[in-house]
């Protein structure tokens, strides 16, 4: 489908709704999130970021001091607290998805599942695995896979899903502005065939 939207009618059609960007770590959520921001003049927070500066202390040392319970506890509180505002595009963390409550606060957006290729995936983690706590463990492939097995239904119930392999950062935003552009003016075209039905 071609994109029937410029960016005054997508900004309408948004109506500052938060974007949400889910899934699996080693993604690009981060790393696409500021170039979409920018596509649609909305503003861009890093979850993980937020956590860090409320617990004054690192992803990793969360894990490694107070386990990963006490990490989601204070995850669902910072999403919260995001929920509250708008015109935002959010890269969560891999695992939000996981609590049922947090989906409340993720519908009340729009939900948009980064999902790169398993090969991509694999490459960009094993560059960083050090940074993961989740991937601090013997058998860094079967823990992967694991927890995208685990993830994935989570992840399906997004609004979009963008398949991602090569492409840049910039690339994968300008496929969400196409897909969201789409999405918004069917659901636009629906709203319109129900008001004058």
């Amino acid at each position: 489908m071609t994109n029937k939207f410029n960016h005054e009618s997508l900004d309408k059609s948004l109506r500052g709704r938060i974007l949400y960007l889910i899934g699996m770590m080693g993604s690009g959520k981060s790393l696409t999130g500021p170039f979409l921001a920018k596509l649609i003049n909305y503003s861009f927070v890093d979850q993980d970021t937020l956590i860090e500066e409320v617990a004054k202390k690192s992803v990793a040392d969360i894990f490694h001091q107070e386990g990963e319970e006490e990490f989601r506890n204070i995850e669902t509180k910072v999403l919260k607290e995001i929920g509250k505002r708008h015109s935002l595009v959010v890269a969560t963390g891999g695992g939000v998805v996981m609590r049922p409550e947090n989906w409340g606060v993720l519908h009340q957006g729009i939900v948009i599942w980064i999902n790169p290729t398993r090969q991509c995936l694999v490459e960009r983690l094993e560059s960083d695995s050090n940074k993961r706590p989740l991937l601090r463990k013997n058998n860094f492939l079967s823990t992967i896979e694991s927890l995208m097995k685990e993830r994935k239904p989570f992840y399906s119930e997004s609004d979009l899903e963008i398949l991602v392999d090569q492409e840049t950062p910039e690339q994968v935003a300008k496929g969400v502005v196409q897909q969201l552009s789409d999405l918004l003016f069917n659901q636009d075209s629906q709203d319109e065939r129900q008001t004058i039905g």
